[in-house]
This record gives structure tokens, C-alpha cells and sequence, in this order.
């Protein structure tokens, strides 16, 4: 399933594939934001991710369909979009809280051990980038210099 970043990353990435809006928010609430529990996210978020999950289940389904289905398509285009938009501010929040957080800032500049010895979505202890966060190709410096170390999925 992934941690919670993992699946509001998915979430994003379903939402800027092509395709039909409607489609698109469906395949995110599936296959990611179904599975991510409200408790698991900063305490900031958490109010904005329900209204998100209450907005694509809000709707009894008819015979045949689930509430996300029944929902997206009582929507407007309009609505779908705000939808959207706000799915993807979930998960730039959720960026934006992990980069303030000073074990994950330590991990991403070098420093190799995050405070408390905790590996946050996205780091290694060993100062490694996972999953490409930092956007650092092989052979690429960090701004102390040290180069890092890639990990082969």
C-alpha cells in the first residue's frame, strides 16, 4: 500500500495522467486516497483530506456502482476540478511539512543521521534519497558537496 506520502504522491500522479477529470478522480480515491487514514497525517491536514474523502463518497450509489462513482458523476466539471486541486495541495502540504522538519532537513543536507535516528517518507538514515525526492541524478553534487548515493528499484 505505501505510506501516506506514497499514496498522495499516486494520488497527484492519477490526477495529471490524461483523461477524463471524473476518471482521473476516481482512479486517485481508489487506488490511493482510499487508503490512507486521516489520523496518519499532520493534524494541519487532516480537516482538508476528510473534506476531500466526504466529497468523493458523498453520494448513495445505485445498483451496480460505488459512492466514488455515483459521486464524480452527480458532479459538475467545475467541482471535479476544485477536487482535483485540492488533492494536489494535500500533497504539496505534506511536502512542505516534511521539508520543515528538522530530522528530514539534516537527512536531505548531508548531515547522514536525521535526529532521533528516525527515517521519514522519502529518506534513508543513510542521507539517501529514495524514490528520486531531492531530484538529484547520479554523479550530481548536494549543495556540501557530498555526492549521494542512489539506490537501484
Amino acid at each position: 500500500m505505501g505510506t501516506t506520502w506514497e499514496q498522495l504522491e499516486g494520488a497527484a500522479l492519477s490526477l495529471v495522467r490524461s483523461g477524463p477529470i471524473k476518471d482521473r478522480l476516481a482512479d486517485a480515491y481508489r487506488n490511493h486516497l482510499a487508503f490512507i487514514r486521516a489520523e496518519d497525517l499532520p493534524e494541519a491536514l487532516r480537516q482538508e483530506f476528510r473534506a476531500c474523502h466526504d466529497a468523493l463518497t458523498r453520494e448513495r450509489p445505485l445498483r451496480g456502482e460505488d459512492a466514488v462513482r455515483a459521486t464524480v458523476r452527480k458532479m459538475s466539471a467545475s467541482e471535479a476540478d476544485e477536487l482535483a486541486c485540492s488533492v494536489v495541495r494535500l500533497f504539496a502540504a505534506i511536502v512542505r511539512e516534511c521539508a520543515t522538519d528538522s530530522a528530514y532537513a539534516a537527512v536531505l543536507h548531508g548531515s547522514g543521521k536525521p535526529l532521533g535516528g528516525k527515517a521519514l517518507n522519502g529518506a534513508a538514515t543513510n542521507g539517501t534519497a529514495l524514490n528520486g525526492f531531492n531530484g538529484l541524478a547520479n554523479g550530481t553534487r548536494t549543495k556540501n558537496g557530498a555526492t549521494p548515493q542512489a539506490i537501484s528499484l
